[in-house]
């Protein structure tokens, strides 16, 4: 029989396992979505923060999830192909990106200092 110190410490084992099982998939994840902000800026000629806008655009107008989406997007150059949702929805996200950038370079132009953090 188990007594209650065993368990209470194959229990934090186990919750132990279980973080370090989410780290994994959390790098792997990260991993795969830096190599899709590489795809995406790329092909649209963006920044690193601008292929950022573009994943989520992506994710968050065709419900699916953003690592998902990094996953087709990193896959497209070998398979030639992009699930259609992800296809429609790519222009869309890079032309959000481009003028979302736009707004704030417009922004930093006014107010340097607040907008964009530059010395003053």
């Amino acid at each position: 029989m188990i007594g209650p110190d065993e368990q209470t410490d194959q229990e934090q084992v186990k919750a132990l396992q279980d973080e370090v099982d989410q780290l994994r998939q959390a790098l792997v994840s990260r991993a795969l979505v830096d190599q899709a902000i590489g795809v995406v800026i790329t092909v649209g000629g963006l920044r690193r923060e601008q292929g950022w806008e573009v994943l989520k655009h992506i994710s968050q107008h065709t419900n699916v999830k953003l690592r998902e989406v990094a996953r087709c997007l990193v896959e497209w150059p070998v398979r030639r192909r992009l699930p259609e949702v992800i296809r429609r929805a790519l222009p869309a996200a890079m032309k959000h990106a481009r003028a979302r950038s736009g707004a704030e370079a417009d922004a930093c132009e006014r107010e340097p200092e607040v907008s964009c953090g530059r010395p003053g």
